[in-house]
């Protein structure tokens, strides 16, 4: 994996909406889908809205990677759970960004604190709100 350029960065992290698809297991490339984008630090962040259920979000979280276009840039990525620490970062990114829209439109990806809970088979069942971190996997010329 490599990291972000800054520009990279800052055209992600700049762009109102990103596209998204994530990786069928056949290797094939799901339709895009649409949605709000943050960059917190030097990680760029997707939440779901309405929780864990919307379909895109499952077949992201599941699949692991995909491909995202955002601002002209488009990467083969990976998903993954951010960090338990990065999810002030990640409210603050998406209030910053989107609060224009209000309360209504921005509380479908912010909530209370993010609760994951470990589940008696050792599994992790998130509450809510729920995020993926974003990774670059290559660059494409």
């Amino acid at each position: 994996m490599t990291a972000w350029t800054a520009e990279d960065l800052s055209t992600i992290g700049n762009a109102e909406e990103l596209r998204i698809s994530s990786l069928r297991p056949d290797g094939t490339m799901r339709p895009y889908v649409t949605i709000w984008v943050v960059r917190a630090g030097d990680d760029i962040y997707i939440r779901s809205a309405y929780g864990p259920k919307n379909p895109w979000f499952v077949r992201a979280q599941a699949s692991g990677a995909g491909r995202i276009r955002a601002g002209g840039v488009e990467r083969d990525v990976t998903f993954a759970e951010p960090a338990a620490d990065a999810h002030a970062a990640i409210d603050a990114a998406y209030h910053a960004k989107y609060d224009r829209y209000g309360p209504r439109i921005v509380g479908t990806v912010i909530a209370p604190p993010i609760a994951m809970t470990a589940s008696d088979s050792g599994s992790l069942a998130a509450c809510q709100i729920v995020s993926l971190s974003i990774t670059t996997k290559e660059y494409r010329l």
